[in-house]
């Protein structure tokens, strides 16, 4: 069945504590991907935000990101006040996530509301539900807290290194602020289970995004490090990244600890099973970031100061896919197959069956023949304008080349009265593709100061937020007409 939707990272919600939340502009958003004819709304992942503020690099695999708690909601809980809340600094942009600020005011203000908190079996019930990775998680920030916020990997040698009896120590002495950090994933997840039964009653499927790494100082390296490429000192060998290409000379150096896939062979990819097992509970489908990773990856010496020096290096493959597919058989997958792609690479997305990304905004560099043009496209595709990783549409436009821009005007058939943007948004909602989403960047016809993330830049991405009344009725209105048009609606929704 063709679908649409709308890219739009919870994060960049208006609203009035630093941050978009999990609170009324996110139920405001589902109404108007309704009235607009969505049946999709895709996000970035929902785990703690890590260095540079990107939710690509979180501390947990599991955990969800304290920024997204609604505090609106804790009022109305009785945990905080309204005058409690006006009190802390959020910024003052309100165009911009202020995450130095957000840093320092959202903990203090949990903390706050975890101390007015009294339903304690709702609370151990979830914690109990959650064990197999809350105990670890929590106790890792508990004593994270404890030691200055200090990557685990310089903490004193027998946290460092596990040993069972200094563990149950630590455990016993830092019992509540480790019921702290459970309280913050209950709140979490009460919050986000709501959201999505919501969306659920709108028809609205919810697209989440697994990146294939976790950074060295997460809680899943240091509880598993026989799993990753480490040294007898628990120090990474080799780190992933990409190689230089057109737009990056030096490569990307990401840093990830990459995967012992023999040792994860060995039991059948449980650890990725039960990952990926916990984002099907959060979400109807799943990008899986980087999937060219699975067929080969990029390696790097660890202590590079850049990418230039790695190799190639097989991955799992098909024998990876198909534990995913005998495990987890009813979970929907988007290959996220952008990059270096191989013959291998397309060869094992076309043998998974998952679809892949076609993105528009690569299309038109030259005038030579593109995989990314509509006419090449098959059904089992997803669509998209641009990605978060892209410039906006309006950017692309207005910095791309004479010959690039006259490409894709020629090619889409544009024209200044429908609208360059519009025109391209057309363009990706008459593909074959059964999914086409565009960023809501692009529904806003936002230039370069609405970019999401620019790659390889270390700060300054992912602050992106839209203004209060970007989502209305109009606009509603302009998306529903393209999406009937083009038979992406709802069948109740035809007009």
């Amino acid at each position: 069945m063709r679908k649409s939707g709308i890219l739009m990272h919870i994060t960049s919600l208006p609203g009035p504590y630093g941050v978009g939340t999990l609170g009324k502009s996110a139920y405001a958003f589902l109404e108007f991907l309704h009235k607009s004819g969505q049946q999709c709304w895709q996000m970035l992942p929902l785990t703690p935000t890590g260095y540079g503020d990107s939710p690509y690099q979180s501390c947990s695999a599991y955990a969800g990101n304290p920024y997204l708690i609604d505090l609106d909601t804790l009022v109305r809980q009785h945990l905080l006040t309204k005058e409690e809340l006006l009190g802390v600094d959020w910024g003052e942009d309100e165009s911009h996530v202020d995450f130095g600020k957000l840093y320092n005011g959202r903990t203090p203000i949990l903390k706050l509301a975890y101390s007015r908190f009294r339903n304690d079996r709702a609370l151990n019930a979830f914690i109990k539900k959650n064990a197999s990775w809350l105990e670890d998680f929590a106790l890792y920030m508990a004593l994270k807290e404890t030691h200055g916020y200090a990557p685990w990997f310089q903490w004193e040698k027998k946290l460092k290194f596990r040993d069972p009896e200094t563990l149950e120590e630590q455990k016993q002495l830092l019992e509540e602020p480790m019921r702290f950090y459970c309280f913050v994933q209950y709140m979490f997840y009460r919050q986000w289970n709501a959201l999505r039964k919501k969306a659920g009653e709108y028809g609205i499927e919810l697209i989440g995004d697994v990146p294939i790494y976790v950074p060295y100082d997460s809680v899943e390296v240091w509880k598993e490090p026989q799993l990753f490429q480490l040294d007898e000192t628990l120090t990474p060998t080799d780190v992933a990244g990409c190689p230089p290409d057109a737009f990056t000379a030096d490569g990307q150096l990401w840093g990830n600890p990459l995967y012992r896939w023999d040792v994860m062979k060995e039991n059948g990819y449980q650890w990725w099973i039960d990952r990926l097992g916990a984002a099907g509970k959060l979400f109807d489908v799943v990008r899986l970031d980087h999937f060219r990773g699975f067929e080969a990856y990029w390696s790097v010496p660890y202590g590079d100061e850049n990418a230039r020096g790695g190799k190639w290096i097989k991955g799992p493959g098909m024998d990876f896919v198909n534990a995913l597919k005998e495990k987890l058989p009813e979970l929907n997958f988007i290959a996220e197959d952008l990059g270096y792609l191989t013959q291998e690479v397309i060869d094992l997305r076309d043998e998974s069956g998952y679809p892949g990304m076609k993105v528009l905004e690569f299309a038109f560099d030259s005038k030579e023949p593109s995989e990314y043009r509509p006419h090449t496209y098959t059904a089992n595709t997803v669509c998209y304008t641009g990605t978060h990783d892209n410039m906006t549409m309006r950017q692309w436009f207005g910095e791309a080349s004479d010959e690039a821009v006259k490409v894709a005007v020629d090619y889409m058939t544009l024209t200044k009265k429908e609208g360059y943007v519009w025109g391209t948004i057309r363009t990706a909602m008459s593909s074959v593709s059964e999914r086409a989403i565009v960023q809501m960047q692009d529904y806003l016809n936002l230039g370069g100061e609405a970019r999401m993330n620019f790659p390889g830049k270390p700060s300054g991405n992912w602050t992106w937020r839209a203004k209060k009344g970007f989502a209305s009725n109009g606009l509603a209105a302009k998306i529903l007409e393209l999406t009937n048009r083009y038979d992406r609606g709802p069948v109740d929704e035809k007009v």
